[in-house]
């Protein structure tokens, strides 16, 4: 079959998210067909991977710029715009709006840690916290959700036959538009008091979120063309599925490993943007994300964290299902089934420097340890990813220096801290599996987690484990390893001390989380997993193969289901628009083709 691969901000550049899930997705499924439609986040000059031959054709669009916004609009397009505008931003601000945004944060507050649950949603107070919205309230958010949906889609018609919206969505009349709609006395009650910076800002973000309205992806040269589209993230790429849905009938199938919504909430969080503008995006982001799990066939998130964010949202748990990270197991086999050589008595903690991995209660938990143990030692090892990775890794090493002093006796030799910094191919850890290979237990200390990559890492390494209860790990450790709640150095302690006192325990957990990642979270796994999935899509949503005849009257029938067969015919059906026949398929006839056959007329 014939894949439309949507991303955003990744593959198939050499950088951006999801790019070697996305590549060896591509790689695995040979069998299929992939045109690639890429959203751009910002310049890029790395350039693009080397792709396979299945790849049939890329397309990218940027998010960060527009395209022809002197485009002309006459009378009517400009009516018809401001309509369309108006109902998406009623909608929008419209009261109801918090209850599909309250709904989504419920789950993932337990999980977020570092942020709770009224400041994930960010709604000032639209919606009472104490419990669920009442029936008029869910009647009212029922009718927005509609509201926004057929603006959206509206404002999509609307491009397609005007050439593009990029000009209107930052226009004068957006703004104005904006205003009217949070001055309502049914707004909501943050976004009542916007102020023109405010409204500027939502206006420009709105715009960028809606380019793929403006694109030209969805005609029989593009989206219409493909069987299925697979969105890997739930905003502006599943955006476009959408309208690919919208505009041919194409199914969608939409893949969350780092559920969308979640993110925008985490990244606009109390203190770091406005109260209205927040409340705005945060409105807008849920109503999207409402449509796209109503209309997507199949949902695929990440882990069982993802995938109660999108039953929150509304997601039809019947259309879920659930398809963990694939990871490379083959570069960790040495270091999982050779004997344990390391170090009884140390600890080790691999990942990105950040303040989210709470470095600072894993040293106050080191003390402890080495209060137990005194020959303990902790190696870190890791490199920030930003400035602020930087600034949080020198405040860790002087705490580290602050609470454990140049020891002039003892079990260390003067001047040897038990505490070290390393980071991959130094000659302390020339690999990563040898950074794991280091430790007799693996600690993650984290307070806001996703996928716990690294977790998975140490696990195919064999490795027993400690970590902190956020995000998906209890369900990736399943019972291999054990777990402690956050910011919480006394019983993150007394987990590694327990592990470090019985090297029999440890062997065992090793074994057991090992065996678990090899069953649940390598590359073949994953690949299987989206195969099947691809064909339980198409079984049960067909795209309609258009046939027209000379007069443009439709024929039924005309296209039979042994031309997706491949192998060579005696002729293409007459009459099949571009989109509805593989390129196989309007091969020139060979003598001889046991399995030829004619369109039915």
């Amino acid at each position: 079959m014939r894949i439309g691969l949507l991303t955003e901000g990744g593959y198939p550049y050499v950088n951006g998210d999801a790019v070697l899930w996305c590549d060896r997705l591509v790689r695995g499924l040979a069998q299929h067909e992939f045109d690639v439609y890429a959203l751009g986040r910002g310049p890029r000059d790395d350039g693009l991977l080397p792709l396979p031959p299945q790849v049939g054709r890329v397309r990218t669009a940027p998010l960060w710029t527009a395209g022809d916004a002197r485009a002309a609009h006459g009378r009517r397009a400009r009516r018809r715009f401001a309509e369309c505008y108006g109902e998406l931003a009623a909608a929008v601000c419209g009261a109801g709006a918090g209850a599909v945004g309250a709904r989504t944060a419920v789950a993932g507050a337990a999980g977020a840690g570092a942020v709770g649950f009224g400041e994930a949603v960010g709604f000032g107070g639209a919606v009472g916290f104490s419990g669920g919205p009442d029936a008029a309230a869910r009647d009212t958010s029922d009718d927005l959700a509609d509201r926004f949906a057929s603006a959206l889609y509206g404002l999509a018609e609307l491009a397609r036959e005007s050439g593009g919206l990029d000009g209107a969505l930052r226009s004068d009349t957006a703004v104005r538009t904006l205003e009217r709609a949070c001055r309502t006395p049914h707004a909501l009650r943050a976004a009542r008091p916007a102020r023109v910076p405010d409204l500027l800002a939502v206006t420009a973000h709105l715009a960028r979120a809606l380019r793929p309205l403006s694109l030209d992806w969805y005609g029989d040269d593009g989206l219409g063309a493909v069987d299925l589209c697979h969105a890997t993230s739930g905003g502006p790429a599943a955006l476009a599925g959408l309208l690919a849905r919208h505009f041919s009938d194409v199914p969608l199938l939409v893949t969350e490993y780092g559920v969308h919504l979640r993110s925008h909430h985490l990244t606009h969080a109390p203190g770091t943007t406005a109260p209205a503008v927040r409340a705005l995006l945060g409105s807008f982001h849920g109503r999207l994300a409402a449509e796209v799990y109503r209309a997507a066939a199949l949902l695929t998130p990440g882990n069982a964290h993802a995938r109660r964010w999108q039953e929150r949202c509304g997601a039809d748990r019947d259309r879920i299902r659930t398809v963990y990270p694939g990871m490379a197991a083959d570069r960790f086999t040495e270091v999982g089934e050779a004997p344990d050589r390391s170090d009884p008595g140390t600890l080790v903690w691999v990942g990105r420097v950040e303040p989210a991995k709470d470095l600072v209660s894993l040293l106050h938990a080191f003390a402890g340890v080495r209060k137990e143990e005194p020959a303990a030692r902790l190696r870190i090892v890791g490199t920030p990813a930003d400035a602020e990775g930087a600034a949080y890794l020198g405040h860790c090493r002087a705490l580290a220096a602050q609470l454990f002093p140049d020891e002039a006796e003892g079990a260390h030799a003067v001047g040897d801290n038990p505490v070290s910094f390393e980071e991959i191919g130094a000659p302390q850890a020339p690999t990563l599996p040898d950074a794991y290979a280091a430790g007799a237990v693996v600690v993650l200390s984290s307070v806001v987690e996703g996928f716990p990559v690294g977790l998975v890492e140490a696990m195919l390494c064999g490795r027993a484990t400690v970590s902190t209860d956020v995000g998906a790990v209890v369900e990736v450790i399943g019972g291999t390893g054990l777990v402690v709640p956050p910011r919480n150095p006394r019983a993150l302690a007394e987990a590694c001390v327990a592990l470090l006192r019985d090297p029999g325990r440890r062997e065992r957990l090793g074994a057991a989380a090992r065996a678990r990642a090899l069953e649940l979270f390598t590359v073949e796994q994953n690949i299987a997993a989206f195969h099947a999935l691809y064909l339980e899509v198409v079984s049960h949503c067909p795209v309609r193969r258009v046939v027209l005849d000379a007069s443009g009257e439709p024929l039924p029938f005309a296209a039979p289901a042994e031309s997706h067969v491949p192998g060579r015919w005696t002729g293409p059906t007459a009459g099949v628009l571009p989109r509805a026949m593989p390129a196989w398929a309007t091969d020139a006839p060979a003598a001889g083709t046991p399995l030829a056959t004619e369109g039915v007329r």
